[in-house]
């Protein structure tokens, strides 16, 4: 598997254009033919914010830290602003870089299986992220299986099965309608009995209203961690972009419901409004660990920079990266594509 292409970096930017040119085209809007920083002027960018989906909460921390710092350190001009939004919004996910080895986020070392289970509701993309995944971690050499725990869902099994097959990877499966907890067990358990190195549940999509389907998703877990204690070691959230603040209460009652630590954003391409992203990640404290931009390319994109630098560059524009020294060399080395000859796009 080879480093990014040139067309694979040019994709990316593509499928990331819509939410930066939306959302950097008004803040230059408001920008251009301002002289000064004031009042009026930073009420217009947080209104812009606002309209990016990046969140009341997270757009007025933003806000009152743009406006301390121009008290503080006497900015004036109103061509400064742009600088020092990028900074306030990079300045949100400062934290520790997850370990990579440019294919996967790494796995911890001592813990086999490295159990990860993904969440959601249905049409965001958990079945093309599973398998994405799960071809991501076999080409890193690790030995994965994947747990069908959505049993409700028609033809579930079959759509993971395609997936599981095309990855080169194994799959426990019931019928339909079985105990999805007991899935998730019995994944485990032959995972362990065969000194597989990943584990990954899919889950049946729930509505994240309806109390009775998150208590099952509760379940799961529970059942999980009789099996090993620390597990599942990874909960990942899928979040489609493209649904605006509705993936902010999502996040919260899926993360309340099963301590979510991570999140893949999907369909970046197919929305003006990626600064969701910002408005999830930043009131959450939990970060955004894959994002899918188009599914022609990767659809999950590890995120192996510093969150402080990765996440200006795919909302805020590529330029950051000349104005803070990293070279498009640099983010190519850190991350890999998905070969032309890999998993197919297939839809949750």
């Amino acid at each position: 598997m080879g480093f990014l292409s040139a067309l694979s970096l040019s994709r990316l930017k593509e499928g990331l254009a819509k939410t930066r040119n939306e959302m950097m085209r008004k803040v230059h809007r408001i920008v251009a033919g301002k002289r000064k920083i004031d009042d009026a002027l930073l009420d217009e960018i947080e209104e812009a914010l606002l309209l990016g989906d990046v969140g009341v909460a997270v757009t007025a921390r933003i806000v009152d830290r743009l406006r301390e710092r121009v008290a503080r350190e006497r900015y004036e001009d109103a061509a400064e602003i742009e600088r020092l939004l990028r900074e306030e919004v990079a300045a949100l996910f400062a934290g520790e870089a997850p370990v990579t080895d440019g294919t996967v986020i790494a796995i911890p070392p001592g813990i086999r299986p490295f159990v990860i289970l993904v969440v959601g509701v249905n049409g965001v993309g958990k079945t093309t992220t599973i398998g994405k995944l799960a071809h991501h971690y076999r080409a890193a050499g690790k030995r994965v299986i994947i747990g069908a725990a959505d049993t409700f869902r028609a033809a579930a099994n079959e759509q993971l099965e395609i997936w599981a097959r095309r990855a080169g990877v194994e799959m426990v499966r019931q019928k339909a309608g079985a105990d999805p907890g007991a899935v998730a067990f019995d994944t485990v358990q032959s995972a362990r009995a065969k000194q597989a190195d990943v584990v990954i549940i899919d889950t049946a999509g729930r509505l994240h209203t309806k109390a009775n389907l998150m208590e099952e998703l509760k379940k799961i877990h529970r059942v999980v961690g009789k099996l090993m204690p620390d597990a599942p070691h990874e909960v990942l959230l899928v979040l489609d972009a493209t649904t605006g603040q509705n993936a902010l209460q999502q996040a919260r009652l899926f993360h309340d419901a099963v301590g979510v630590t991570g999140l893949v954003v999907t369909k970046l391409d197919g929305t003006a409004k990626g600064g969701v992203v910002i408005g999830v990640s930043g009131e959450l404290g939990v970060p955004v660990k894959y994002i899918g931009v188009g599914e022609n390319i990767a659809a999950a994109y590890t995120l192996v920079l510093h969150a402080a630098l990765w996440l200006p560059i795919t909302l805020l524009g590529f330029y950051y990266m000349a104005r803070q020294g990293v070279r498009w060399q640099d983010f190519a080395r850190a991350t890999r594509t998905v070969p032309e000859t890999g998993p197919e796009a297939l839809t949750d």
